[in-house]
């Protein structure tokens, strides 16, 4: 593991600030990390004022800033959540770090791995995407900065992710060191700031009917078909409508705790269990909760749930979260 020289994170979500500090921890960006968390994010002051009150590993700062990102220096480590970022792309052209690490921004890491084993000139931008040619330029320019990276040995993907064996396979073959963890550092703190729902169902929103993936009155009748009582926990991308249909609904609790499920779920007891769809958070909350025999349990989508925008490919891609623990 790198442990020495200073470094400095860029994070847009609470999932990728949660995720700096877990890096910190296990030792793969350097031993002072100054993390940098965009301002007027929703859920992201929440997270830190709660991760501040928790004993950070040691050579943590966290600052906010408003519209700046911070250029890391020649001799930093260099800390991104979000490769496809068009803020991060632009400074990957002129900074030069001497080590760039990946962290966890939910399924778009397995996206990033992909692209950057598929052909040379794919350029990175988001799924779904209509990208201008300018933007189609500069997501290609940012692709091959990263792939020099990982052939220099420069590029670590940190993830708490499953990522298939033959893709992980390619990934090392491209010269990316890939580190998987399982927030040893979370795991390591008492679970003080969220007592546990009473509820022995737990549901965790998504942001499918948002994004025009899933039809809006399938997830909701089914949602509201549940046996309750319900604690629900919107996700940050929830439409604020939906949510308050969901509010509305008897039955069931929503807990707007703003900050990560890892961090608000983590001390469930053994007669709860947890409902969601694909979703990123299904693989660390079954890490976290294993252990305490709190099952983990994702919803099998029906065919007739999709919309015409949710690609075969994606729908694969939302599978990889659905191996155990499947529920109809």
């Amino acid at each position: 593991m790198r442990e020495q020289g200073s470094a400095v994170a860029w994070v847009e979500s609470p999932l990728q600030l949660l995720c700096a500090v877990e890096a910190r921890y296990a030792g793969v960006s350097g031993s002072a990390l100054r993390i940098v968390t965009r301002g007027r994010l929703p859920g992201l002051g929440v997270t830190r004022a709660e991760l501040a009150a928790l004993d950070l590993p040691g050579g943590v700062e966290i600052q906010t800033a408003e519209d700046t990102m911070p250029r890391p220096g020649r001799g930093d480590t260099w800390v991104i959540g979000d490769a496809f970022s068009g803020r991060t792309q632009l400074t990957s052209l002129t900074a030069a770090p001497a080590q760039m690490v990946v962290v966890d921004d939910g399924l778009a890491t397995i996206r990033l791995l992909e692209m950057l084993t598929s052909r040379l000139g794919t350029p990175l931008l988001r799924a779904r995407t209509r990208a201008k040619a300018s933007r189609r330029v500069l997501g290609a320019a940012a692709a091959i900065r990263l792939r020099a990276a990982a052939r220099a040995g420069r590029l670590t993907v940190f993830t708490a992710l499953p990522v298939p064996a033959e893709l992980a396979e390619a990934v090392r073959a491209r010269g990316i060191r890939l580190v998987t963890h399982d927030f040893a550092w979370l795991r390591s703190q008492p679970a003080i700031a969220h007592p546990r729902p009473r509820e022995d169902t737990v549901v965790l929103g998504t942001s499918l009917v948002r994004n025009g993936l899933i039809h809006r009155d399938r997830y909701l009748s089914w949602l509201f078909a549940l046996q309750g009582p319900l604690a629900y926990y919107p996700h940050r991308r929830e439409d604020p409508g939906d949510l308050a249909a969901v509010r509305d609904h008897p039955g069931v609790t929503v807990y707007d705790g703003g900050v990560p499920v890892e961090m608000t779920l983590r001390d469930l007891r053994p007669g709860q269990r947890v409902l969601s769809l694909p979703s990123t958070a299904v693989t660390s909350l079954r890490v976290l909760l294993s252990a305490r025999g709190v099952p983990v349990e994702t919803v099998d989508v029906p065919d007739d749930w999709w919309t015409p925008s949710a690609t075969i490919s994606l729908r694969s891609h939302l599978q990889m979260f659905a191996h155990e623990g499947a529920s109809p």
